[in-house]
């Protein structure tokens, strides 16, 4: 209660102490001092734990509270997306990830205490995502030689920047031999074959390829776009690889694609693949069946940018 005896507002937020440099105390004493400052009533959970972010949503549509504020990168994000979809919530987003792709290309502030203010009170915009068998993702989905450059990722455990330089070198130390997946493709009832090592679906199409993920023009084109890198002699691998990860790959390296739905078959229906979505590493079975859902995730932004 306020001194005039009007209950305050609640403020329901997540954080992730292992989101990009690891940054979620001082993150929580600062959010502490905004809602206070501002006369909300912050309830805060700290954990790495998905339930305990499932927990908190639920939290929020019990008390009613209209946002969801959520502090991680965009691995976090990807799992709150999924938890607010079907509920009345909006998403207010702390970027502490490492390159914090959604909240770039939403229009979120970089900067902590700006990013606070839209998360709390800014306007709502509604954005596409794009759905996997069912599974949200936020930016990309892949398979192919990028899953296996995640689990290298993970398997030396550097924080920001670093840990892709580090994905970079192992991933260019295993390549001993082609690395390449047999895809076959379906959009709008008509069936393609590719020979590929890594195959990308974007929920909206990106300025230019590569694992850096430059940045999407648009949220609300209601579009997937889909990358395949095409496939080249061993000896033109590697660096074909390398202009992967810097997001210089050519024109004629890569064919682009661009639909509302898609099918994946890179195996025999029910094989189990290997997909990382968002940034993190997945089993799926095959098929894969991509759609865009478009508008389908209300998110906090700058006043400026609601339509």
């Amino acid at each position: 209660m306020n001194g005039s005896g009007t209950r305050r507002r609640q403020v329901i937020a997540f954080l992730n102490p292992q989101a990009g440099m690891g940054r979620a105390e001082p993150v929580a004493d600062r959010l502490r001092a905004h809602c206070d400052a501002a006369g909300l009533e912050l309830r805060l959970t700290v954990s790495r734990e998905v339930h305990d972010l499932q927990a908190a949503v639920e939290a929020a549509q019990a008390v009613q509270a209209d946002t969801v504020v959520v502090g991680g990168g965009d691995g976090t994000l990807s799992h709150a997306a999924v938890q607010l979809l079907e509920r009345d919530i909006a998403l207010g987003i702390l970027p502490l990830g490492t390159f914090n792709h959604f909240a770039k290309d939403a229009g979120i502030p970089l900067e902590l205490d700006a990013a606070m203010a839209v998360a709390v009170g800014g306007a709502v915009e509604r954005f596409d995502v794009g759905e996997l068998n069912g599974r949200i993702f936020l930016n990309t989905s892949s398979l192919g030689l990028y899953p296996l450059i995640v689990r290298l990722r993970a398997q030396h455990p550097v924080r920001g920047p670093a840990k892709w330089v580090m994905a970079a070198w192992h991933t260019l130390r295993e390549m001993r031999r082609p690395r390449e997946i047999v895809v076959q493709l379906e959009i709008e009832g008509k069936l393609s074959v590719h020979r590929t090592p890594i195959v990308m679906v974007g929920n909206n199409p990106y300025k230019a390829f590569g694992l850096e993920a430059a940045s999407r023009p648009s949220l609300t084109d209601g579009v997937l776009a889909i990358y395949i890198v095409k496939a080249g002699a061993r000896r033109h691998l590697l660096r074909l690889v390398w202009r992967i990860l810097r997001g210089r790959v050519r024109s004629g390296e890569l064919e682009v694609l661009q639909t509302k739905a898609a099918t994946l078959e890179p195996g025999s229906p029910g094989s189990q693949l290997q997909v990382a979505n968002d940034g993190e590493v997945t089993l799926f079975a095959s098929p894969l069946d991509y759609r865009i859902r478009p508008g389908a995730l209300r998110v906090r932004v700058p006043p400026a940018s609601a339509p």
